[in-house]
């Protein structure tokens, strides 16, 4: 989708960046429109490799107060999650503040396969896939952080992950303020039901690396319809394992016979799917759907590409304020 945030670069440009990062020049491009924020080309070059050239938004364009530094920590992700043995890119050069363009950049290793969401599938294919996707967050996981939750190169955490978590919901609304976001409640009220709900959170006393946008277009399938590649790492923060289920089911719920949470624990252990979870999970929608609304603000999508998407968020949102509110009135009466 086209937005604010997405650079344009002229094949000159493009040729500049190459040679200066990796000695090579461009003999083709081909612009990715499917992300929203970066501007994402797929190049070839002429030692006959194929490459993804990511690049931030401007770096003087005020964004979400959780994207500044995106790049960052994607390429953090790249470099703590390929030694662990993830499916993704490789990545060929980070370039942070970078002389030629301002702002940052990734080159990673193109890929060959094709995004889940453009494959036709067999319902076995797609349970046997699901599967398999459990697996592959549950070795994300595992992956040892330094002790601090949150987005450490937005500056938004925290010492425990109640700490991390209302600080991130805190920047969130901050921004809705800023951009004057229309939402189905005041933010007064859903500060309050976030606050009134935090002490779940408190079961999660190890920060984990969470990916928090893994959908069917950031996994990308072989010719076997396999994960070849899990991408686009630049949402993920340091918190709770469960808030990796949120964008896999998306707009729906996450059920105990999801082949995802079966291959999950095949690889990670038990997973309590109890009243608690189900709290916190609803706090990691209503922070996700939270952010599909207020990103609209810095972004300015085209509003016939938008407007379905705002609604289906925006009724959702409801519905997972709802589940807080009940789970307002049950602490209460503890």
């Amino acid at each position: 989708m086209d937005s604010k945030t997405k650079r344009r670069l002229s094949p000159a440009q493009l040729d500049e960046v190459t040679r200066e990062a990796l000695g090579c020049g461009v003999i083709s491009s081909e612009e990715l429109t499917d992300g929203f924020a970066n501007s994402v080309w797929r190049l070839g070059l002429d030692d006959g490799r194929q490459v993804v050239l990511k690049l931030g938004p401007p770096p003087d364009l005020r964004l979400l107060a959780y994207e500044r530094h995106l790049l960052r920590t994607e390429a953090m992700v790249y470099q703590l999650a390929q030694p662990a043995g993830l499916p993704m890119p490789t990545l060929l050069k980070a370039s942070f503040d970078d002389p030629l363009l301002g702002g940052d950049l990734l080159i990673l290793s193109a890929l060959d396969g094709v995004p889940w969401n453009r494959t036709s599938l067999s319902s076995a294919e797609e349970s046997a896939l699901r599967f398999e996707l459990g697996r592959h967050l549950a070795r994300l996981h595992t992956i040892p952080g330094t002790g601090v939750f949150g987005y450490p190169y937005a500056g938004l955490t925290g010492r425990t992950w109640r700490e991390a978590f209302l600080v991130m919901i805190g920047a969130l609304l901050d921004d809705a303020v800023h951009f004057n976001t229309p939402l189905p409640a005041t933010i007064l009220e859903i500060v309050g039901l976030v606050h009134m709900n935090a002490h779940v959170l408190d079961q999660v006393t190890t920060p984990s690396l969470v990916h928090f946008d893994i959908w069917p277009g950031n996994v990308f399938l072989d010719g076997d319809r396999r994960v070849q590649a899990l991408i686009d790492h630049e949402r993920a923060f340091w918190g709770d394992p469960l808030a990796d289920f949120v964008t896999p089911t998306i707009f729906d719920e996450l059920r105990e016979d999801d082949p995802m949470l079966a291959g999950y624990r095949q690889e990670a252990g038990p997973v309590r799917l109890d009243q608690a979870a189900r709290v916190r999970i609803a706090l990691y929608r209503v922070y996700l759907y939270l952010i599909m609304l207020v990103e609209d603000g810095p972004r300015q999508y085209p509003e016939e590409a938008y407007a379905r998407t705002r609604d289906i968020t925006t009724r959702s949102l409801v519905a997972c304020l709802d589940v807080l509110r009940a789970g307002s009135r049950n602490h209460a009466h503890v």
